[in-house]
Protein backbone atom coordinates (compact mmCIF):
# COMPACT_ATOMS: atom_id res chain seq x y z
CA UNK A 1 0.00 0.00 0.00
CA UNK A 2 2.43 2.53 0.92
CA UNK A 3 4.55 1.85 -2.86
CA UNK A 4 0.97 2.13 -4.41
CA UNK A 5 0.55 5.55 -2.60
CA UNK A 6 4.02 6.79 -3.44
CA UNK A 7 3.66 5.94 -7.09
CA UNK A 8 0.09 7.86 -7.10
CA UNK A 9 2.03 11.29 -5.21
CA UNK A 10 4.97 10.89 -7.25
CA UNK A 11 2.95 10.91 -10.51
CA UNK A 12 0.72 13.75 -9.25
CA UNK A 13 4.19 15.99 -8.50
CA UNK A 14 5.38 15.28 -11.79
CA UNK A 15 1.92 16.69 -13.51
CA UNK A 16 2.32 19.58 -11.76
CA UNK A 17 6.56 20.18 -12.57
CA UNK A 18 5.77 19.22 -16.56
CA UNK A 19 2.82 21.72 -16.45
CA UNK A 20 5.45 24.52 -14.89
CA UNK A 21 7.93 23.19 -17.58
CA UNK A 22 5.69 23.35 -20.77
CA UNK A 23 4.80 26.88 -19.38
CA UNK A 24 7.75 28.53 -18.81
CA UNK A 25 9.35 27.45 -22.24
CA UNK A 26 6.46 28.37 -24.13
CA UNK A 27 6.25 31.77 -22.24
CA UNK A 28 9.44 32.79 -21.85
CA UNK A 29 11.66 30.70 -23.91
CA UNK A 30 10.06 30.30 -27.30
CA UNK A 31 8.91 33.75 -27.74
CA UNK A 32 11.85 36.04 -29.80
CA UNK A 33 11.91 38.49 -26.95
CA UNK A 34 9.36 38.18 -23.85
CA UNK A 35 9.97 41.39 -22.67
CA UNK A 36 7.61 42.84 -25.64
CA UNK A 37 5.17 40.88 -24.82
CA UNK A 38 4.38 42.87 -21.87
CA UNK A 39 3.86 46.14 -23.37
CA UNK A 40 0.88 46.54 -25.70
CA UNK A 41 1.31 45.55 -29.18
CA UNK A 42 0.79 49.49 -30.67
CA UNK A 43 2.79 50.92 -28.07
CA UNK A 44 6.20 48.39 -27.82
CA UNK A 45 8.09 50.46 -30.40
CA UNK A 46 7.73 53.41 -28.29
CA UNK A 47 8.86 52.27 -24.85
CA UNK A 48 12.29 53.86 -24.42
CA UNK A 49 15.57 51.33 -24.03
CA UNK A 50 16.00 52.08 -20.51
CA UNK A 51 12.43 51.19 -19.51
CA UNK A 52 12.78 47.35 -21.68
CA UNK A 53 16.03 47.21 -19.80
CA UNK A 54 14.39 47.81 -16.48
CA UNK A 55 11.87 45.76 -17.09
CA UNK A 56 13.92 42.34 -18.36
CA UNK A 57 16.40 43.42 -15.39
CA UNK A 58 13.14 43.05 -13.05
CA UNK A 59 11.86 39.89 -14.75
CA UNK A 60 15.31 38.41 -14.67
CA UNK A 61 15.58 38.17 -18.68
CA UNK A 62 18.78 39.39 -19.20
CA UNK A 63 19.75 36.01 -17.00
CA UNK A 64 21.01 32.55 -19.01
CA UNK A 65 17.63 30.23 -19.25
CA UNK A 66 18.19 27.88 -17.14
CA UNK A 67 18.82 30.46 -14.03
CA UNK A 68 15.72 31.74 -14.97
CA UNK A 69 14.19 28.19 -14.97
CA UNK A 70 15.47 27.47 -12.00
CA UNK A 71 14.18 30.58 -9.87
CA UNK A 72 10.89 30.69 -11.48
CA UNK A 73 10.76 27.33 -10.13
CA UNK A 74 12.12 27.65 -6.63
CA UNK A 75 10.05 30.87 -5.91
CA UNK A 76 6.87 28.50 -7.52
CA UNK A 77 7.58 25.84 -5.31
CA UNK A 78 7.03 28.76 -2.12
CA UNK A 79 3.70 29.25 -4.31
CA UNK A 80 5.31 32.81 -5.78
CA UNK A 81 4.51 33.30 -9.69
CA UNK A 82 5.88 36.70 -9.34
CA UNK A 83 3.51 40.00 -10.39
CA UNK A 84 0.70 40.35 -13.21
CA UNK A 85 2.42 42.63 -15.61
CA UNK A 86 -0.66 44.05 -16.03
CA UNK A 87 -1.64 45.06 -12.67
CA UNK A 88 1.38 44.40 -10.58
CA UNK A 89 -0.58 42.67 -8.05
CA UNK A 90 0.69 39.11 -6.55
CA UNK A 91 -0.39 36.16 -8.99
CA UNK A 92 -1.32 34.39 -6.24
CA UNK A 93 -3.32 36.96 -4.69
CA UNK A 94 -5.34 37.12 -7.52
CA UNK A 95 -6.20 33.59 -8.10
CA UNK A 96 -7.14 33.39 -4.63
CA UNK A 97 -9.25 36.45 -5.31
CA UNK A 98 -11.42 34.85 -7.66
CA UNK A 99 -10.50 31.00 -6.84
CA UNK A 100 -13.83 30.91 -4.34
CA UNK A 101 -16.64 31.69 -7.04
CA UNK A 102 -15.15 29.14 -10.23
CA UNK A 103 -14.51 26.84 -7.38
CA UNK A 104 -18.29 27.23 -6.35
CA UNK A 105 -19.04 26.65 -9.77
CA UNK A 106 -17.06 23.93 -10.95
CA UNK A 107 -17.69 22.01 -7.41
CA UNK A 108 -21.83 22.37 -8.50
CA UNK A 109 -21.37 21.66 -12.02
CA UNK A 110 -19.61 18.51 -11.10
CA UNK A 111 -22.10 17.23 -8.50
CA UNK A 112 -24.97 18.67 -10.78
CA UNK A 113 -23.28 16.52 -14.07
CA UNK A 114 -23.32 13.24 -11.61
CA UNK A 115 -26.50 13.20 -10.85
CA UNK A 116 -27.42 13.88 -14.12
CA UNK A 117 -25.37 11.17 -15.25
CA UNK A 118 -26.73 8.45 -12.89
CA UNK A 119 -30.57 9.78 -13.96
CA UNK A 120 -29.45 8.73 -17.23
CA UNK A 121 -27.36 5.39 -16.47
CA UNK A 122 -30.18 4.21 -13.71
CA UNK A 123 -33.48 5.12 -16.71
CA UNK A 124 -31.42 3.14 -19.40
CA UNK A 125 -30.91 0.23 -17.31
CA UNK A 126 -34.24 0.16 -15.87
CA UNK A 127 -36.68 0.30 -18.92
CA UNK A 128 -37.97 -2.10 -20.92
CA UNK A 129 -38.99 -0.64 -23.57
CA UNK A 130 -36.21 -1.02 -26.45
CA UNK A 131 -36.73 2.66 -27.90
CA UNK A 132 -37.27 4.23 -24.33
CA UNK A 133 -33.68 2.72 -23.82
CA UNK A 134 -32.19 4.15 -27.22
CA UNK A 135 -33.37 7.36 -26.54
CA UNK A 136 -31.74 7.82 -23.51
CA UNK A 137 -28.83 5.91 -24.23
CA UNK A 138 -28.53 8.85 -26.83
CA UNK A 139 -28.63 11.44 -24.59
CA UNK A 140 -24.88 11.54 -23.34
CA UNK A 141 -23.31 11.99 -26.80
CA UNK A 142 -26.47 14.77 -27.18
CA UNK A 143 -24.35 16.49 -24.61
CA UNK A 144 -20.44 15.85 -25.40
CA UNK A 145 -21.77 17.75 -29.38
CA UNK A 146 -23.61 20.58 -28.05
CA UNK A 147 -20.54 23.59 -27.91
CA UNK A 148 -20.53 25.05 -24.14
CA UNK A 149 -21.05 28.32 -25.91
CA UNK A 150 -24.14 27.91 -27.71
CA UNK A 151 -25.84 25.83 -24.61
CA UNK A 152 -25.37 29.27 -22.46
CA UNK A 153 -26.86 31.07 -24.98
CA UNK A 154 -29.99 29.03 -25.57
CA UNK A 155 -30.12 28.64 -21.91
CA UNK A 156 -29.72 32.88 -21.78
CA UNK A 157 -32.50 32.71 -24.81
CA UNK A 158 -35.44 30.64 -22.91
CA UNK A 159 -34.97 30.90 -19.05
CA UNK A 160 -33.84 34.53 -19.21
CA UNK A 161 -34.83 36.88 -21.96
CA UNK A 162 -38.03 34.93 -22.39
CA UNK A 163 -39.39 33.42 -19.59
CA UNK A 164 -37.36 35.88 -16.89
CA UNK A 165 -36.80 33.03 -14.32
CA UNK A 166 -33.59 33.86 -13.78
CA UNK A 167 -31.23 36.65 -14.19
CA UNK A 168 -29.20 36.91 -17.98
CA UNK A 169 -25.65 37.71 -16.34
CA UNK A 170 -23.56 39.13 -13.33
CA UNK A 171 -23.90 37.41 -9.69
CA UNK A 172 -27.25 38.17 -7.91
CA UNK A 173 -27.49 35.11 -5.58
CA UNK A 174 -28.20 31.90 -6.17
CA UNK A 175 -30.63 32.65 -8.92
CA UNK A 176 -27.77 33.67 -11.53
CA UNK A 177 -26.04 30.28 -10.59
CA UNK A 178 -28.61 28.04 -11.95
CA UNK A 179 -27.64 28.54 -15.92
CA UNK A 180 -24.36 28.81 -15.82
CA UNK A 181 -24.47 25.45 -13.32
CA UNK A 182 -26.54 23.79 -16.22
CA UNK A 183 -24.62 24.97 -18.67
CA UNK A 184 -20.95 23.74 -17.27
CA UNK A 185 -23.05 20.65 -15.86
CA UNK A 186 -24.07 19.37 -19.53
CA UNK A 187 -20.79 18.94 -21.61
CA UNK A 188 -19.32 16.92 -18.46
CA UNK A 189 -22.28 14.39 -17.53
CA UNK A 190 -21.93 13.32 -20.87
CA UNK A 191 -18.83 11.16 -20.43
CA UNK A 192 -19.32 10.04 -16.94
CA UNK A 193 -23.28 8.78 -18.11
CA UNK A 194 -21.69 6.93 -21.38
CA UNK A 195 -19.05 5.24 -18.47
CA UNK A 196 -22.04 4.59 -16.40
CA UNK A 197 -24.37 3.46 -19.04
CA UNK A 198 -21.53 0.58 -20.23
CA UNK A 199 -20.97 -0.24 -16.34
CA UNK A 200 -24.24 -0.66 -15.31
CA UNK A 201 -24.96 -2.77 -18.82
CA UNK A 202 -21.97 -4.97 -17.69
CA UNK A 203 -22.87 -5.61 -13.72
CA UNK A 204 -26.49 -6.34 -14.81
CA UNK A 205 -25.18 -9.40 -16.52
CA UNK A 206 -22.69 -10.42 -14.23
CA UNK A 207 -22.90 -13.62 -11.48
CA UNK A 208 -24.09 -12.17 -8.23
CA UNK A 209 -27.29 -10.71 -10.50
CA UNK A 210 -28.19 -13.91 -11.73
CA UNK A 211 -28.11 -15.05 -8.07
CA UNK A 212 -30.36 -12.13 -6.98
CA UNK A 213 -33.06 -13.37 -9.96
CA UNK A 214 -33.04 -16.49 -8.53
CA UNK A 215 -33.53 -15.30 -4.63
CA UNK A 216 -36.85 -13.25 -6.16
CA UNK A 217 -35.57 -10.04 -6.08
CA UNK A 218 -36.94 -7.10 -8.41
CA UNK A 219 -35.17 -5.48 -11.22
CA UNK A 220 -35.22 -2.36 -9.25
CA UNK A 221 -34.08 -3.92 -5.98
CA UNK A 222 -31.14 -5.57 -8.16
CA UNK A 223 -30.08 -2.30 -10.13
CA UNK A 224 -30.21 -0.13 -6.57
CA UNK A 225 -29.13 -2.59 -3.81
CA UNK A 226 -26.52 -4.75 -6.38
CA UNK A 227 -25.87 -2.92 -9.49
CA UNK A 228 -25.15 0.35 -8.64
CA UNK A 229 -22.47 0.28 -6.07
CA UNK A 230 -20.63 -1.77 -8.15
CA UNK A 231 -21.01 0.30 -11.47
CA UNK A 232 -20.38 3.20 -9.99
CA UNK A 233 -16.40 3.16 -8.88
CA UNK A 234 -15.48 3.46 -12.92
CA UNK A 235 -17.75 7.15 -12.36
CA UNK A 236 -15.07 8.21 -9.61
CA UNK A 237 -11.75 7.80 -11.88
CA UNK A 238 -14.02 9.67 -15.13
CA UNK A 239 -15.42 12.28 -13.09
CA UNK A 240 -11.43 13.56 -11.84
CA UNK A 241 -10.63 13.27 -15.26
CA UNK A 242 -13.57 15.50 -16.58
CA UNK A 243 -12.28 18.08 -14.05
CA UNK A 244 -9.50 19.31 -16.97
CA UNK A 245 -12.41 19.99 -19.47
CA UNK A 246 -14.50 21.68 -16.75
CA UNK A 247 -11.79 24.44 -15.73
CA UNK A 248 -11.48 24.74 -20.18
CA UNK A 249 -15.07 24.80 -20.48
CA UNK A 250 -15.33 27.64 -17.28
CA UNK A 251 -13.35 30.22 -19.75
CA UNK A 252 -16.61 29.93 -21.93
CA UNK A 253 -19.18 30.48 -19.00
CA UNK A 254 -17.90 32.79 -16.95
CA UNK A 255 -17.56 34.69 -20.38
CA UNK A 256 -21.01 34.02 -21.30
CA UNK A 257 -22.88 35.00 -18.12
CA UNK A 258 -20.42 37.47 -17.34
CA UNK A 259 -19.30 36.30 -14.22
CA UNK A 260 -15.70 36.85 -11.73
CA UNK A 261 -13.66 34.35 -12.13
CA UNK A 262 -10.81 32.08 -12.94
CA UNK A 263 -11.91 31.75 -16.32
CA UNK A 264 -12.59 34.70 -17.15
CA UNK A 265 -9.16 36.22 -15.51
CA UNK A 266 -7.60 33.34 -17.98
CA UNK A 267 -8.95 34.80 -20.77
CA UNK A 268 -8.07 38.47 -19.74
CA UNK A 269 -4.31 37.19 -19.02
CA UNK A 270 -4.00 35.39 -22.79
CA UNK A 271 -5.33 38.53 -24.74
CA UNK A 272 -3.09 40.96 -22.74
CA UNK A 273 -0.10 38.60 -22.62
CA UNK A 274 0.23 38.45 -18.88
CA UNK A 275 2.82 35.90 -18.64
CA UNK A 276 2.88 35.24 -14.97
CA UNK A 277 -0.32 35.31 -14.78
CA UNK A 278 -1.28 32.72 -17.28
CA UNK A 279 2.14 30.49 -15.82
CA UNK A 280 0.66 30.78 -12.43
CA UNK A 281 -3.23 30.16 -13.63
CA UNK A 282 -2.00 26.78 -15.49
CA UNK A 283 0.28 25.34 -12.58
CA UNK A 284 -2.45 25.99 -10.34
CA UNK A 285 -5.38 24.32 -12.76
CA UNK A 286 -2.41 21.16 -13.13
CA UNK A 287 -1.85 21.25 -9.34
CA UNK A 288 -6.06 21.20 -8.82
CA UNK A 289 -6.20 18.29 -11.53
CA UNK A 290 -3.46 16.51 -10.20
CA UNK A 291 -4.81 16.25 -6.63
CA UNK A 292 -8.08 15.03 -7.39
CA UNK A 293 -6.72 12.00 -9.04
CA UNK A 294 -4.73 11.74 -6.17
CA UNK A 295 -7.59 11.50 -3.80
CA UNK A 296 -9.35 9.65 -6.06
CA UNK A 297 -6.69 6.79 -6.81
CA UNK A 298 -6.03 6.92 -2.79
CA UNK A 299 -9.73 6.51 -2.19
CA UNK A 300 -10.39 3.74 -4.82
CA UNK A 301 -8.72 0.88 -2.86
CA UNK A 302 -11.43 1.92 0.01
CA UNK A 303 -14.24 0.94 -2.21
CA UNK A 304 -12.81 -1.83 -4.62
CA UNK A 305 -12.33 -4.42 -2.36
CA UNK A 306 -10.67 -6.11 -5.32
CA UNK A 307 -7.63 -3.48 -5.58
CA UNK A 308 -7.43 -3.96 -1.91
CA UNK A 309 -6.72 -7.98 -1.93
CA UNK A 310 -4.33 -7.05 -5.21
CA UNK A 311 -2.32 -4.61 -3.25
CA UNK A 312 -1.90 -6.65 -0.49
CA UNK A 313 -0.65 -8.74 -1.81
CA UNK A 314 1.71 -7.20 -3.69
CA UNK A 315 0.66 -6.17 -6.78
CA UNK A 316 0.81 -3.01 -8.20
CA UNK A 317 -2.21 -1.02 -10.42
Amino acid sequence: MLRYVAGKAGRAVFVVWAAFTLTFVLLFVLPANPVDLLFDPAEVNSVPPEVRAQVADNYGFNEPVLVQYLDRLGHAIRGDFGTSAQTGASVTSSIAGVLPATLGLAVGALALALVIAFVVALVATAARQRWLRNLVESLPTASVSIPVFLSGILLLQIFAFRLGWFPAFGERGWQSLVLPLVTLAIPVSGPIAQLLVRSFATEFRSGYVTTSWAKGATRGRIIVGDVFRNASLPALTIAAVTFGNLMVNAVITETVFARKGLGRMTQTAINTLDLPLVQGIVVFVAAAFAVINLVVDLVYPLLDPRLRATLAAGGTR
